[in-house]
């Protein structure tokens, strides 16, 4: 009987999908679980297996089809194959049985087409590896990097790739040890929550790629040269394929002029108006993945369309001096979000800031004292980040409203501190969050604001570490920063800037001393909390850091 091979669901949103490549042709034996086609979307590029083992009787839908969730795309023939293989060739001609002639060609190359470089067949079932949950909110990222190629080795809970998302770039782990098989899409594109990036054939041994028998791409073309059908007799969707099979007559697979794009990769072309030949394709039979596009334009490969390969400088150009290069690269989907969210904030709260200054002489004197014992007791070393954090949350108790936020038409107040602490990673500022901060020591503020660091530099820092917060601690005096107005991170109502400390001439009981002073900035939404308190917290960490036995007696 046969059975019928339908789109899946492919995520949250997305309701349709292009028909990419046919992995078998009518009349081809297939496993169950077999990929028998590859369909792309605007997010994510997916494999679809066959439900039972037999051999695939009809091609519903042709390369480059757009076809819905639920679609019929093609039909499989249970059984042992050969039965149903000839039935499938009674029912219409096909150019992949014509293709292998009198079948001499299936029989050498059965076999080698389904492993992978690099890897042996040996080993235990394929696992994908899928996208898993990265916390409140985030639905879908985009795959920055492959950490595993196809044919690698990797161990179960190694990383095998590294998505980013609107708020982190998160590691994704293998579920278990054995051999990359496949990557199911390409580095740049968009990824969901859920759906299936790679498959791992678990157990498996590497095997160098010279030991892999060679596929025998030759004898098929041309046994299909000299047995393909007649236009007339080829259904639409078998012409199609066929027409888009590579051919040693024609253009190299960097070329692909009138290839098919995935929507992704059309989008991303025309927004920039890029002439697809200029861009080499690594996907397969040469196409364009978005990941090539989004290379080229890092690497400035890419050519406009209608523009000359090598164009020659005008002469205006040439008497102005030397040619200035630019570059143009895609926004990072962090560095996007973090754009909306400022941008939000600035449009949404009535954003105001205060500025103060404060005397860093006693905080520098207890530094100093209690350095070297604060660091063989510890093992971490006493920073400024700590005596600012314990002003905070005695300030933030003091001023609830600081420490509140607006949610609809009510105030949403905490009693307790999560203080963010902005820090630098590669991919832009992150902000982790110190739970609970009115609670911790000074060794334990400085133990995980130093791990935070360490942690963003290596892009280690998880989403749910970066959730939620109370109230937010910038410093900007690490950069050299003297004054800043620092932007409210939402939903909170209010952050703090510290900048760089500044020997400057101050008037203490009459006389004009030189003192360590640091410009103080708050930012706050003035929706929510009033200029007084707003001077009345600031004031409150002032007078802490500037006398920090308070911070010990709780004043």
């Amino acid at each position: 009987m046969a059975e019928e091979i339908r789109v899946p669901e492919l995520g949250e949103s997305v309701t349709e999908a292009t028909v990419g490549t046919w992995h078998k042709q009518v009349g081809d034996p297939v496993e169950a679980d077999e990929v028998v086609a590859e369909l792309e979307t605007d997010k994510v590029a997916m494999e679809v297996t066959a439900p039972v083992a037999g051999t695939i009787s009809e091609l519903v839908a042709a390369e480059g089809d757009t076809v819905e969730v639920g679609a019929l795309i093609a039909r499989v023939e249970a059984g042992d194959g050969k039965a149903a293989q000839g039935q499938a060739q009674t029912k219409a001609p096909s150019p992949a049985p014509a293709a292998k002639g009198d079948g001499q060609g299936e029989d050498q190359g059965e076999g080698q087409d389904d492993q992978k470089p690099g890897a042996s067949n040996g080993g235990g079932r394929e696992v994908e590896v899928t996208i898993p949950e990265m916390g409140e909110s985030v639905t879908e990222g985009e795959l920055g990097s492959w950490l595993k190629q196809e044919g690698d080795r990797v161990e179960a809970d190694e990383a095998i790739a590294e998505v980013e998302t609107d708020k982190a770039a998160a590691e994704i782990p293998s579920p278990v040890a054995g051999i990359v098989v496949s990557h199911l899409v390409a580095q740049g594109a968009s990824v969901a929550v859920g759906s299936a990036i790679a498959v791992v054939r678990e157990g498996a041994t590497a095997q160098p790629a010279t030991t892999q028998p060679a596929p025998a791409p030759a004898p098929k073309a041309a046994a299909s040269q000299a047995a393909t059908p007649t236009p007339s007799d080829k259904p639409a969707g078998a012409a199609r394929s066929a027409s888009r099979a590579p051919s040693s007559r024609g253009p190299a697979p960097d070329q692909h002029p009138d290839q098919p794009m995935a929507p992704a990769v059309r989008r991303l072309v025309d927004e920039y108006n890029l002439d697809p030949a200029s861009i080499a394709g690594t996907g397969k039979d040469g196409r364009l993945t978005k990941g090539d596009v989004l290379t080229a334009l890092d690497q400035g490969t890419a050519r406009k369309k209608g523009a000359a390969k090598a164009p020659a400088p005008a002469p205006a150009a040439a008497a102005a001096g030397p040619a200035r290069p630019e570059e143009r690269v895609p926004m990072t989907r962090l560095r996007k979000r973090i754009a909306e969210r400022l941008k939000d904030a600035q449009n949404t709260a009535a954003m105001l800031t205060t500025y103060n200054d404060v005397d860093m002489t006693e905080v520098n004197k207890a530094r100093k004292g209690y350095r070297e014992l604060f660091e063989k007791k510890h093992g971490v070393r006493l920073g400024f980040m700590s005596f600012f954090v314990k002003a905070c949350c005695l300030a933030l108790r003091e001023v609830p409203a600081v420490n509140a936020r607006i949610d609809g038409d009510e105030i949403v107040y905490h009693n307790y501190a999560d203080i963010g602490v902005a820090v630098s990673a590669p991919q832009g500022l992150i902000v982790p969050i110190l739970r609970n901060a009115e609670s911790l020591s000074f060794a334990d503020t400085e133990k995980t604001i130093g791990d935070f660091g360490r942690r963003a530099r290596d892009g280690k820092i998880g989403v749910a570490e970066m959730r939620g917060g109370t109230f937010t601690i910038s410093n900007g005096g690490v950069f050299g920063s003297l004054m800043s107005s620092p932007i409210i991170n939402p939903p909170q109502s209010a952050i703090l800037g510290m900048h760089r400390i500044e020997e400057r001439p101050v008037v203490r009981q009459g006389q004009i001393v030189v003192r360590p002073m640091m410009y103080l900035a708050l930012s706050y939404d003035h929706r929510l909390i009033d200029g007084r308190e707003a001077v009345t917290f600031l004031v409150r960490v002032k007078d802490a850091i500037e006398d920090p036995s308070r911070l010990l007696l709780d004043l």
